[in-house]
Formats: C-alpha cells, structure tokens, sequence
C-alpha cells in the first residue's frame, strides 16, 4: 500500500475543495439568478470538463503552466520552481478540473429555491448578505454538501490531468490513481488491487454518508 500517495491524493482533494467551493458557490448562485444573453455558453465553458477528454485538457493545462508559458514563468521568478509538474500545479489543475464538479449541485440547489422566498426575505427588509446567509444557504445546504462530496471523490480519482500536468514524482503528485496505474505496469497486481479497493471503499462511504446527512437535514426541516 502506498501511503505516501494517498496521503497526498487526501491532501489534493481537500485542499481543492476548501479553495474551489467559496467562489463556486458565489458563481452558481449568480447563474442562478441571473438571466442573460449568452448565458449558455458561460455554462457550457464551464461544464468542458465534465466532456472533454482528460489528455485534451490536460494537454492545454500544461500548455498554460509550462515554463514557456507567462503564467509558468512569472510562477517560477516568484517561487523558484516550476509549476507544472508540482504539487502547486496540480493543486491548481485540479480546481479548474473540478469546477463544474462544484458549481452545477449548488446552482440547481439555488435555481430551486421559490421566488416567493427570495421576496419575502427582501420584504423582511433583509440585504441580499442577510439573505444569503440566512435564508438562501440553509435552503441549498443539500447542494453544497453535494457539490463538496462529488469535488473530493473525483479529485480522489482523478487520473488523465494528473498524469499529464504532474507526472509521477513521489511525495510531489504521485496521488493514489497514478500509484495504481505504475503498479499495474509493474504487473504488481496485489499491490494495485489493495489500492483501488481502499480508493472504492472511501469514495463510496463518502457519497453515502452525504445521502445521509441529506436526508437527515430533509427529515428536520420536514
């Protein structure tokens, strides 16, 4: 069992999730409420992920971090290390990966919140924070939960980007999926079998244990 790896794919996918849901949930709950023309191609840029192949985007996320890039270069003056193929890149190759991940849960929790609701909270005299925070986020907790456990499990299992912008440096981006992937190559397939059970197990009891906490918030509310 490589621990090493998935300590780091643990890493990878919490930090992610802590940077890519504030801004997430800001986003969906502007796509939410916001009418406008070309909305639809804002939503579909933002949903590339879900449909294009990881070698694709991986591909032209390496394009944009590589040392010939502006991005990759200013990078390396400030830190003196490159950012592709670094943790720092793959963290940052993972927020974009995971966006609709994280937006798409939050903004159909937002699009379902009654209209009425929304009115009466500004009848209240409450400002559109108070609103927010009082009113809005309780009513698309479901969502939120949603789109934190989906951002984690498919950093978790991540592969094609990963492998593309971060390569397989131990204790740097060898997450736990690359890890299976060099055992399989290594025709280690105990090793590889021990690993992609523990990878099943926690993804599976993470999105159990949201349906639970799911329906036990629809039970009180109820």
């Amino acid at each position: 069992m490589d621990w090493t790896a998935l300590g780091l794919s643990g890493r990878l996918a919490i930090t992610t999730v802590l940077i890519l849901l504030p801004g997430a949930l800001l986003l969906a709950r502007w796509l939410a409420h916001t009418r406008f023309r070309g909305k639809a191609w804002i939503e579909g840029l933002l949903a590339l992920p879900l449909v294009l192949p990881p070698t694709v985007l991986g591909y032209y996320l390496l394009l944009g971090m590589g040392n010939a890039s502006a991005l990759g270069q200013a990078f390396s003056w400030l830190t003196g290390t490159p950012l592709a193929f670094s943790f720092s890149g793959l963290l940052l190759a993972s927020v974009l990966v995971n966006i609709p991940f994280a937006v798409q849960p939050m903004q159909r929790a937002f699009e379902g919140i009654a209209q009425d609701v929304l009115e009466a909270s500004a009848c209240c005299g409450m400002t559109p924070l108070q609103s927010l925070l009082r009113v809005e986020l309780p009513l698309a907790w479901p969502g939120i939960l949603g789109a934190a456990v989906m951002t984690f499990a498919h950093t978790l299992g991540e592969f094609g980007v990963v492998l593309m912008v971060g390569g397989s440096i131990p204790g740097e981006t060898r997450t736990v999926a690359i890890a299976i992937y060099d055992r399989v190559q290594a025709f280690d397939t105990a090793a590889a079998g021990r690993m992609s059970a523990l990878l099943l197990a926690i993804c599976l009891l993470t999105i159990v244990v949201s349906y639970v906490l799911t329906a036990h918030m629809g039970r009180r509310r109820g």
